[in-house]
């Protein structure tokens, strides 16, 4: 079990009227994704891809830090994947991280993409 720094985020261009973000982690057996703090992305999806080693990989959102609970997309179903996957997330929290459990060999990147107006 490691704690897993994200990469990002990172501006990328939409060439358009909104700034646009990505933050990855690369996730292994049993890790805990650093936090991101994206208060002002109002759309966001994440993607899940890679190695699941029959791992599952939760998204998770908190207002406060402290108090996790797992995301959902727009048809209220958990995003807790153990298989490839493309999710619209539903809630807007504060606070934004993954984490995996379970597996053997995992490798899995979890991409989040984050878009708020300028």
């Amino acid at each position: 079990m490691a704690a897993v720094t994200a990469t990002g985020p990172t501006r990328v261009a939409d060439g358009g009227v909104f700034d646009c973000y990505v933050v990855t982690w690369a996730m292994g057996n049993a890790d805990t994704g650093s936090t991101v703090l994206m208060g002002s992305a109002m759309d966001r999806s994440v993607q899940i891809a890679g190695t699941f080693g029959s791992a599952t990989i939760v998204v998770e959102g908190s207002n406060d830090g402290t108090n996790w609970v797992t995301l959902t997309d727009p048809q209220g179903n958990a995003i807790s994947k153990t298989s490839a996957a493309i999710e619209q997330i539903e809630e807007l929290t504060r606070y934004l991280r993954v984490s995996s459990s379970g597996g053997t060999g995992t490798a899995v990147t979890v991409t989040l993409f984050l878009r708020g107006q300028r």
